[in-house]
């Protein structure tokens, strides 16, 4: 994955997480390895399990602790009502980034 893009990733990453629990509760793992599928390969569990703990400590997902097959159990995060607060905020703004974007690339031009 470019740098550029890696950057920019970094400013959206909790967005964009909120949003893959807006769907399903998930756990860390599994996060990672969804956006690994969708393309975003550089992206380290580490990122995504730091990630994870400041969205619980800001209020944002609730978690439970769910037993494992293997190893100790799995915290399982899911979007709480101010999650869905803060996501529904980050696609506002959001679009209007994305909006801005658009009207400077296009008078580039």
């Amino acid at each position: 994955m470019p740098k550029q893009i890696t950057e920019m990733l970094k400013g959206t990453l909790e967005g964009v997480v909120l949003a893959i629990l807006a769907g399903r509760a998930a756990y860390g793992y599994e996060i990672t390895a969804w956006l690994r599928e969708q393309g975003f390969t550089e992206i380290a569990e580490g990122t995504v399990y730091a990630l994870l703990v400041r969205v619980e400590q800001r209020g944002l997902v609730d978690v439970e602790k769910v037993a494992s097959e293997k190893g100790p159990p799995r915290k399982v995060y899911s979007l709480n009502a101010a999650g869905r607060e803060y996501l529904d905020d980050f696609w506002t703004n959001w679009g209007f980034l994305a909006d801005r974007l658009e009207q400077l690339r296009t008078e580039g031009k």
